[in-house]
């Protein structure tokens, strides 16, 4: 019986450790009212990501399947605006919170 006791705990420890280190994803910062169609990195559509967060618009993450993902904690990808990134998170009812953000290179 104590056997199945620590058992169990640590299946629990290590359920809860995944949790808190969330999950990896790739894919691009854009705007909520263009979306997928400004995930390509190129200089015109990062001018027209700051431009439609700039008058309002919330960023957003696509993701490399043209997933859109609304972002709880927006501050962490205002400078990555329109760019292609990797983001440490977690995923819940289609919103992303970041725990971390790594801009990539095209």
């Amino acid at each position: 019986m104590r056997n199945a006791v620590l058992i169990f705990l640590l299946a629990v420890a290590v359920a809860g450790g995944q949790f808190l280190a969330g999950e990896t994803l790739t894919g691009h910062i854009s705007d909520a009212k263009c979306g997928a169609a400004h995930a390509d990195h190129s200089e015109k559509s990062i001018g027209c990501v700051k431009g439609c967060v700039g008058g309002g618009q919330a960023p957003v993450f696509v993701t490399g399947d043209k997933k859109v993902l609304k972002i709880a904690n927006a501050d962490k990808v205002m400078g990555h605006l329109g760019h292609k990134v990797e983001v440490t998170g977690k995923v819940m009812d289609g919103t992303l919170t970041i725990k971390s953000v790594k801009h990539l290179a095209p």
